[in-house]
């Protein structure tokens, strides 16, 4: 187990990149089994989930070439079919969420698609059914495996159809726009996800040949194609990291820069911010934050009320950034009501912050109110252990905030979603060492 060792405090200072985004990556590079041409992609993160990814993509027979740092090309002309069928596979998929989104360009080209149940981040149930359920309707036979927990679909033909997803699933709507792409006649899918990454793989599949209408928008319509070409992409910057840095920023009281942060695809993120006092200054395509040396004060509502941030569908607040909004609450001046509402899990971390000193009342697994302390009394520094990417660098977060030495444990769970965090944060003033347990 690797570990971080913090020493918090610390006021930063300089510019900070964000890397490619991890939730598109895993879209984008699954895409790549549409099509026999060469695709170029660029901007990709090295991150352990992407790169487990791409692993998996090899062994299933991708050509994969590196062209540089975060650029790859991969050619799907030679797909290993027998390998889905292997033991070695079952465990390979079974270590990675994003393994899900494999079975709808299979299922589209070679008209199988298998996978085991995927692992990924403790964060509450994370049901299947939409992706699944898209694929009967375009005419594929279900089948599972409860012994082995191993998921199939099997389909001579796709026939395109309408249908109303039960839930606007990012990770459905992809797997099922992907297997949609090459079937017969035309698809319409109400009620599908519209986040900039699930844009950027239908812009893609445009360029490689496909005929989606509708992008940015919960109603896709999708014109079925022969066969689909090769293509050159580059990927977003990843907006769950640009809010990271935004609340490292504020609580430690630092002035930083984030750059090509894509103003456009951030949607409420920066004004959400805003609404906890946090000062964001839009600078060409960089967030300037000044050092809040005076703290920031969230807003209440017009009529007094305790302001209430809570997660939704795009265009509404990501719920990989409440658990950066709850820690940077602690430090405010007034009080917020978290409501954390497509995960009962993701709350769990709040024991940790509380030990550390903050004052936060866990209502429910879905809600916790946070009093902030206004940097009265800091934060103390603590032993913790991360229990998922987005919970783990929140309590990173804290960590250099608070005063004396933090110990992070199972820190793998934050490089599963961010790159070579240690030595970015060291660059911008940061005290923080990695040991290898």
């Amino acid at each position: 187990m690797k570990t971080f060792k913090i020493e918090g405090g610390q006021q930063l200072k300089g510019a900070i990149q964000p890397q490619g985004a991890k939730n598109e990556a895993l879209q984008i590079l699954c895409a790549v089994i549409l099509s026999p041409e060469k695709i170029t992609i660029h901007n990709i993160p090295d991150i352990i989930d992407v790169n487990k990814l791409i692993i998996l993509l090899g062994k299933l027979g991708v050509k994969i070439e590196k062209l540089g740092k975060g650029s790859y090309s991969f050619q799907a002309d030679e797909i290993n079919l027998e390998y889905l069928e292997t033991e070695a596979f079952k465990v390979d998929g079974r270590g990675l969420r994003g393994s899900i989104m494999i079975v709808g360009p299979l299922l589209a080209r070679f008209g199988k698609g298998y996978i085991p149940k995927p692992g990924g981040d403790k964060i509450g149930r994370r049901r299947l059914d939409t992706h699944f359920e898209g694929f009967i309707k375009l005419g594929a036979t279900f089948r599972y495996n409860r012994e082995d927990h191993f998921y199939g679909v099997e389909a001579k033909e796709l026939k395109g159809t309408y249908m109303l997803l039960d839930e606007a699933s990012v990770t459905g709507t992809a797997n099922i726009v992907m297997a949609a792409v090459l079937a017969t006649g035309t698809t319409t899918i109400y009620n599908a996800a519209c986040e900039p990454y699930l844009q950027q793989l239908c812009k893609m599949l445009n360029r490689m040949g496909a005929k989606i209408s509708g992008i940015g928008s919960n109603m896709l319509t999708i014109e079925g194609v022969k066969a689909l070409g090769g293509t050159v992409h580059t990927m977003l910057p990843d907006m769950i990291e640009i809010g990271s840095w935004i609340g490292l920023a504020a609580m430690t009281k630092s002035e930083l820069t984030i750059k090509n942060v894509s103003w456009d695809d951030l949607g409420v993120i920066p004004n959400v911010f805003r609404k906890l006092g946090i000062t964001i200054e839009r600078k060409g395509d960089d967030i300037f934050i000044p050092a809040h040396t005076d703290g920031y004060e969230i807003q209440n509502y017009i009529d007094g009320s305790i302001l209430t941030i809570s997660d939704a569908p795009w265009p509404g607040f990501t719920p990989d950034l409440l658990s950066i909004i709850l820690v940077v609450s602690t430090q405010a001046r007034g009080s917020v009501l978290i409501h954390q509402k497509m995960f009962e899990s993701r709350l769990f971390f709040v024991d940790k912050l509380i030990d550390m000193g903050a004052k936060i009342i866990l209502c429910d697994p879905h809600r916790a109110s946070v009093i902030g302390h206004d940097f009265k009394s800091s934060l103390k520094a603590t032993t913790m252990t991360s229990p998922d990417i987005r919970a783990g660098v929140s309590l990173l977060i804290a960590a250099l905030s608070a005063k004396g030495t933090s110990t992070i444990h199972n820190i793998e769970q934050i490089d599963r979603g961010y790159e070579n965090i240690d030595d970015r944060l060291r660059a911008i003033g940061a005290k923080i060492e990695r040991i290898d347990s």
